[in-house]
């Protein structure tokens, strides 16, 4: 099936490597991003050359040519910091981090399913030996979640309890003056009745607190 699979590079790393790793993701399907960032524009020209030289011997080259056709890319930025913006809008389930900041992009990456920090690492290590969990957000998920963990099964609940009659009162104005700017008079009256009761306000009905 399709996976993601996204290079953040900078002249540090060789085109090979780039080349390598983002055919090693696109073979998994005809529809699998493999998408490389980098700040070095030889390293972008020469990354898409080592492609085509490794699709002549590659032996899934017939699937990962498709998906590199259709769904590869090449984004090359100005600045560190530009890298970081397109690689969070994008959101990638797999992204690989091949530069002279690792860390830095690790304390500023934001939208990701999972992060392979320097050359030594690779995705496909964390898919058959290193990876804890290889169940992550695509489609740009990782903008508002992460990986599958043991909190996704754990049925969790909350509650709530007001205790004393003045924060009846100072909560219930509140709650009464936002449900009346929604024109919500039920929920204003189910601020107002406790007003009325433990705070000793006279509020007309359906109107909104003072």
């Amino acid at each position: 099936g399709p996976t993601e699979t996204m290079i953040i590079a900078d002249k540090t790393v060789d085109a090979e490597l780039c080349a390598t790793d983002l055919l090693g993701q696109a073979e998994h399907g005809y529809n699998s991003p493999a998408i490389l960032i980098t700040n070095n524009e030889k390293l972008a020209k020469n990354t898409i050359e080592e492609i085509e030289r490794i699709l002549t011997i590659l032996p899934t080259a017939e699937t990962a040519s498709i998906s590199w056709k259709d769904y590869g890319e090449v984004i090359l930025c100005d600045t560190y910091e530009e890298m970081l913006e397109v690689a969070n809008n994008i959101s990638s389930e797999h992204v690989q981090v091949m530069t002279s900041k690792d860390d830095w992009f690790l304390d500023n990456m934001h939208s990701y399913g999972a992060l392979f920090l320097g050359p030594r690492t690779n995705v496909s290590n964390g898919d058959k030996v290193i990876g804890t969990n290889h169940t992550l957000p695509t489609k740009r998920a990782g903008r508002y979640t992460g990986g599958l963990w043991v909190g996704k099964f754990l049925k969790t609940h909350s509650y709530q309890k007001i205790t004393s009659d003045e924060a009846a009162v100072k909560i219930g104005k509140y709650c009464s003056r936002l449900s009346m700017l929604e024109s919500f008079v039920g929920h204003a009256e189910q601020a107002n009745i406790r007003i009325r009761r433990y705070g000793g306000q006279n509020i007309p009905y359906g109107k909104a607190a003072e």
